[in-house]
């Protein structure tokens, strides 16, 4: 059994009081440029990568966050349709996809709706001020008189517009100037009011919802061989009985990275258990004794961190001290579905469905452990069935990728198998929590709080390493990243440890497990 827990530690027209800066000169245009804009605007300024809006008068909405079965891409559709007064059916909306969303990193944090809630909401907004302004210019009129609703734009004298004849003069493609006043919430129709969820037809109906439902003309299935242990080296197999049995396209092996690619699902199972049974391996870590795991992590080599300490002087002596040692063990996610991905190699240009968190941290990371530019990668979202937290989604991408590249051409399908899951897949890390209190009068007068824990966070991302699982057994073999200690208030195995209370006497310490 491997041990990848222990292993991987171990994101000039005035409209309604607003100023639009139509013809700015040069410095106020850098200043302009320069300033900074609320939520994701700021890392990605231009209108036209969040909204553009259609010869038909709808509006197709990009986000750069994704559907994990929260409900988000209602949500923010529900927040672009409000500010561009459209209703909700004419706004499609687009999740992440590295060849046509913003770079809004990961969906992690419980920060959709605060940072790219916030960039559609601004840019909504603008757009409208935009369309009524086009109208105003028509009819000669000034823009604060005019109002926008359901697709139109209404002047005092009952004069009408529809979006559909002001969009081919709407240019979308400009920095957002975050200057147009959202909605008040009193004049919100949308937002805040129940929706039927855009994501949840496909699911009640057996229709296509998942990654695991993708079916591509000409696509084939894969499966890849772990190895008995974290670490070990892959010294040989029977690749001719493997190549032998019905279906099977490809044998594909790179350094210890073993995978097969067969006609139907089920013959790349075959496939697998045959090359399970042939492959030797060598070396590789041993699992320490699970009866003995806490002992286990607190030996290993660690990083002290004094997150908060506040030293008041003592009220009372006699006080009553109470103490205790938490444990929280391993856990793995236990997605509805293991992993999966689809991948193709076409023409030099690589493209990945996954329900990954993060395409554009998956794709720069993917490109570095395939050594390939990112430009020549596409990541696309396609939702999970069950995928919340880092579990297998990013891993099982490479996978399909490298597959792929081995069959250039033909889209690979990978699925995890169950014992891929639950023996390899990322696991919430096991902690040891020790904490220590002071009682006198009702009130807690010391308080003392230790917490040793792995990393939190092994993403795809990071510039000191490669997290994912496969690059780690390619011939041109990837490092893991360095455990890394994450700033206060997101934390990592501390992120809950500073208690939310006034406490004047505390210290509170983070162990970070190396």
């Amino acid at each position: 059994m491997s041990a990848p827990h222990l292993t991987r530690r171990h994101f000039t027209a005035a409209v309604g009081g607003i100023v639009l800066s139509f013809g700015l000169g040069p410095r106020l245009m850098a200043a302009e440029q320069a300033a900074k804009l609320p939520g994701s605007l700021d890392a990605n300024r231009m209108l036209d990568a969040w909204i553009r809006i259609g010869a038909d008068g709808n509006a197709t909405v990009f986000t750069g966050k994704v559907e994990l079965g929260q409900g988000v891409m209602t949500a923010l559709g529900q927040i672009a349709a409000e500010e561009l007064d459209l209703p909700l059916a004419r706004v499609t909306m687009i999740g992440a996809d590295t060849g046509r969303t913003p770079n809004e990193g990961q969906t992690a944090g419980s920060q959709s709706i605060e940072l790219s809630g916030t960039a559609l909401r601004m840019a909504g907004a603008e757009v409208r001020a935009i369309l009524v302004e086009l109208a105003a210019r028509r009819w000669n009129v000034a823009a604060d008189t005019l109002k926008a609703s359901d697709g139109v734009v209404t002047a005092a004298d009952g004069r009408t517009v529809a979006y559909a004849e002001l969009a081919g003069d709407a240019n979308l493609h400009r920095e957002a100037t975050a200057k147009v006043q959202p909605k008040l919430p009193a004049e919100h129709k949308l937002v805040g009011k129940p929706v039927a969820r855009l994501d949840i037809p496909a699911k009640a109906t057996g229709g296509k919802a998942f990654v695991q439902d993708i079916r591509l003309a000409g696509m084939v299935h894969g499966r890849v061989v772990r190895p008995p242990r974290h670490g070990a080296k892959l010294e040989g197999f029977d690749e001719a009985a493997a190549k032998a049995l019905p279906g099977v396209i490809a044998v594909v092996r790179d350094g210890s990275f073993l995978g097969v690619v067969a006609q139907r699902e089920e013959q790349a199972i075959k496939a697998r258990a045959a090359l399970i049974g042939s492959a030797r391996w060598s070396g590789g870590g041993e699992l320490p004794d699970p009866e003995k795991i806490y002992e286990h992590l607190l030996s290993l080599s660690m990083q002290d961190t004094v997150i908060s300490d506040k030293q008041a002087p003592l009220a009372d002596s006699g006080a009553k001290v109470v103490e205790a040692t938490y444990h929280r063990p391993y856990q793995a996610h236990g997605s509805i579905a293991p992993s999966c991905a689809v991948a193709e190699l076409k023409d030099g240009k690589l493209t990945v469905w996954t329900h990954s968190q993060g395409v554009f941290p998956l794709r720069a990371t993917m490109a570095r452990a395939l050594n390939m530019q990112p430009a020549a990668i596409r990541c696309i979202h396609a939702e999970g069935a069950g995928c919340y937290g880092h579990n297998g989604a990013d891993d099982v991408a490479l996978d399909a990728a490298v597959l792929a590249r081995a069959l250039e051409g033909r889209p690979v399908r990978l699925q995890w198998m169950r014992d891929d899951e639950f023996k390899w897949e990322p696991y919430g890390p096991a902690m040891v929590m020790r904490a220590r209190g002071a009682v006198a009068a009702g009130r807690i007068v010391d308080w003392s709080y230790d917490v040793w824990s792995n990393g939190h966070n092994m993403r795809p991302g990071d510039p000191d390493g490669v997290n994912l699982l496969g690059s780690w057994y390619l011939a041109d073999q990837k490092k893991i990243a360095p455990a890394r200690a994450a700033a206060q208030p997101a934390g990592a195995g501390d992120r809950n440890a500073i208690p939310p209370y006034d406490l004047p006497r505390q210290r509170i310490t983070s162990q970070l497990i190396k």
